[in-house]
């Protein structure tokens, strides 16, 4: 068998991810701290758990509609008008699994071959392949740190073509902690309106903001809610990474196909967690706020232990990762994370991994304890001591 010329070419030119391969190499090193998963250090609240585990004693362990319980969409659309100021009926709602096929199931969608995805990197690592293996062309326009690695609107107006179809706007972002401000959403809906482009806006660290200003999502501007796929789930906010559960929201007749793919690829969301996802919409808001205060103490302290280092860090406002610049090393973002993981056993991300505009940084997640990350930053100072890179050494 020649599987050379059978597998198809979009899945074999597809890159692996960049995230997994320095997880996978830290599994093996049993002293090894790693920061290199975007996964909370909280359990699942106990009021969550609880309810998934009443829901199977009920036997509550079959199919659910394919677009997700009514009662959990319901409340899908009570969080977002309660949370995000969006207003959204059920038939607006599909409960996929996990965040990650609701960012599949829209690509797929709305782009056919030949259409062109904006992407603003650096950012996840899944838009990219997605897009690719629809037929799709992606369009990657590189966000910078004089920017607060923000889209801006000239960067948008300069790469829309005729054949522009989707933008996708991936903030609060991951790998930057970069967060959208109304005004310069403002900007990007003027842009936008009037064309027959769709955005993609995955919200899933909506809740994980730090300062005065919450998360301002762009379908709740004038004009946009018609052309906007909100995309957001429970895994961040809530520490429920392994119940994997997302959902989709926007206009019926996209959301209509997306039900339809998700049918046959799908079939229906895990059941146990959509019972789960129920309570935390209704009962947890003051778990996110314990959880956000603690992720906030841990992100100051992050920042200001890089900074004083001299790996310049950018100062993020959402998610939970920090985006430090490596480039005193004289080093490509491999090449540091990898001389840092042999040395001192110290797992973080390459920049690249997020698209070529995050060459020159690396990505660290502090969704870790407070002790875990200091351990971690005694490790890094002293691998920028041994080389001569430590801010206080030059």
């Amino acid at each position: 068998m020649n599987y050379d010329q059978l597998l198809a070419p979009a899945a074999k030119e597809m890159r692996p991810s960049g995230i997994r391969k320095f997880f996978d190499l830290a599994a093996d090193m049993p002293h090894c701290i790693s920061l290199g998963v975007g996964e909370p250090d909280f359990k699942t609240p106990w009021s969550i758990r609880d309810a998934g585990i009443r829901s199977l004693e009920q036997g509550r362990t079959k199919y659910t509609a394919n677009a997700g319980l009514k009662e959990l969409r319901a409340e899908i659309c009570r969080y977002l008008n309660r949370r995000m100021d969006l207003s959204y009926q059920p038939e607006n709602v599909l409960v996929t699994v996990g965040g990650s096929e609701a960012i599949d199931m829209t690509i797929r969608a709305l782009v056919a071959p030949g259409d062109e995805v904006i992407i603003p990197e650096p950012c996840f690592v899944c838009y990219e392949p997605i897009t690719q293996l629809t037929g799709g062309v992606p369009v990657h326009i590189a966000t910078k740190a004089e920017d607060e690695f923000r889209l801006t609107p000239e960067a948008l107006r300069a790469a829309i073509t005729p054949r522009t179809k989707l933008l996708i706007l991936p903030f609060p972002n991951n790998p930057t902690g970069a967060v959208m401000d109304r005004q310069t959403l403002e900007g990007i809906a003027e842009v936008l309106r009037g064309t027959d482009i769709m955005v993609l806006s995955d919200e899933i660290y909506a809740e994980l903001t730090y300062g005065l200003d919450r998360h301002v999502s762009i379908a709740s501007l004038p004009g946009m809610k018609e052309r906007t796929i909100v995309v957001n789930g429970f895994s961040k906010a809530y520490a429920m990474t392994g119940w994997r559960l997302g959902y989709a929201v926007g206009p019926q007749p996209v959301i209509s196909v997306m039900t339809k793919i998700h049918q046959s690829c799908i079939m229906s969301a895990p059941t146990t967690s959509q019972y789960a996802a129920i309570v935390a919409l209704r009962s947890c808001d003051d778990e996110i706020e314990i959880m956000r205060d603690e992720y906030n103490r841990r992100r100051r302290y992050v920042v200001k232990a890089l900074n004083d280092m001299g790996l310049t860090c950018f100062e993020p406002r959402g998610a939970f990762y920090v985006f430090p610049c490596i480039r005193v090393s004289g080093l490509t973002s491999e090449e540091f994370c990898e001389r840092l993981l042999r040395e001192q056993e110290v797992a973080i991300v390459p920049g690249d991994a997020f698209g070529a505009s995050g060459e020159g940084f690396a990505r660290i997640s502090y969704a870790y304890s407070v002790d875990h990350l200091e351990t971690a930053m005694r490790r890094i100072r002293r691998f920028l001591d041994e080389h001569g890179w430590l801010k206080d050494k030059q």
